[in-house]
């Protein structure tokens, strides 16, 4: 199916599965689980600060960190997925029972960003020592990002995860067909790779931007929402791509401040200390 062709095809709505009332609250849920989550992100970045790099945090706290932000950006788009899954297959369950096997798909979808997380720590730590030694290297290193965030919107790839996250009847009738034991977990996890592959590119800003920054990450929620339940998600998609494609031409030249440098943006401590 081609890019055109995958615009066509409407995205998960509450109509396919489910009853309309009872979906709305599940999303409600889900949606108020991603802003408790959003407040603990922003907290931490009040004491944390935006900076380059790992900004000195160890990988158990930073992948700890790390999923509680996935679950704040990525709940409110994955939420018809998690809650069709769970309705669909187990219609005469009890609402805990439910809500249960809800968390057990979401906890499978965080653990499979929380495998990416470790690639994007070991992105950070890198390029927090290149970038220390070599300040001059951010603005390439920023630029080689966009670029890559920018080709991935283009990619096979790119078409092929957003079809299935825009789309993902299909496959949920064939995770029917897993056993039971640990089902929602595996669901959760296979799906949660889908929006890997879908959305790698658009997490990859965050390393010349700041893994901390709020606004960054706002826009990049926003731009999954869109991508995974607009009609025209597929082009909006497109013109994502073309937007960072210039992004990166604008950092190569050295005229977008926003990309970060060891030094440039002091933590929340240093900040108050300053004060």
């Amino acid at each position: 199916m081609t890019r055109d062709a995958a615009s066509t095809v409407p995205p998960l709505r509450s109509g396919n599965l489910l009853p309309a009332r009872k979906f709305v609250v599940a999303w409600s849920l889900m949606g108020l689980i991603a802003l408790f989550c959003w407040l603990v992100v922003v907290a931490q970045a009040g004491d944390i600060g935006t900076g380059a790099g790992t900004m000195g945090m160890a990988l158990p706290f930073f992948l700890l960190l790390w999923a509680v932000m996935m679950a704040a950006m990525m709940f409110p788009s994955v939420a018809p997925v998690a809650v069709t899954w769970v309705r669909s297959i187990g219609r005469q369950s009890s609402g805990y029972v439910r809500a249960a096997r809800t968390a057990e798909f979401a906890g499978g979808y965080v653990l499979a960003w929380t495998l990416f997380g470790l690639l994007v720590y070991g992105i950070l730590a890198l390029t927090g020592e290149l970038v220390a030694g070599h300040p001059t290297a951010g603005r390439w290193i920023g630029a080689t990002a966009f670029l890559l965030a920018g080709l991935q919107q283009f990619s096979p790839l790119k078409d092929l995860c957003l079809r299935h996250c825009r789309s993902p009847l299909g496959q949920l009738m064939r995770y029917a067909a897993y056993r039971p034991r640990a089902r929602d977990l595996r669901v959760g996890m296979h799906h949660g790779l889908y929006c890997v592959g879908c959305c790698w590119g658009l997490m990859i800003v965050l390393v010349p931007l700041g893994s901390m920054n709020m606004a960054a990450m706002a826009a990049v929620s926003v731009v999954i929402f869109v991508e995974k339940l607009w009609r025209l998600g597929t082009v909006f998609a497109t013109v994502v791509g073309v937007v960072f494609v210039a992004l990166a031409v604008v950092t190569a030249l050295g005229l977008f401040p926003g990309v970060l440098v060891p030094g440039l943006s002091p933590s929340g401590a240093d900040m108050k200390m300053m004060g």
